[in-house]
């Protein structure tokens, strides 16, 4: 497991809780910003993953 799909897990992981938060207090904006933060967070771990895929070979 290397930094990327550390990173990338914890921001997907902070993007669900904050778009949670969002949908709790009504707010679209933290809603979005949330989904931006999951979907960079999931781009960072596939990253990640490619970069333990290569080393594998």
């Amino acid at each position: 497991m290397n930094k990327d799909q550390v990173k990338g897990g914890a921001k997907d992981l902070a993007g669900k809780a904050q778009q949670q938060a969002g949908k709790m207090t009504g707010s679209k904006e933290q809603q979005a910003k949330g989904l931006a933060k999951q979907a960079s967070g999931k781009v960072q771990k596939n990253v990640g993953d490619a970069k333990e895929a290569a080393k594998g070979r």
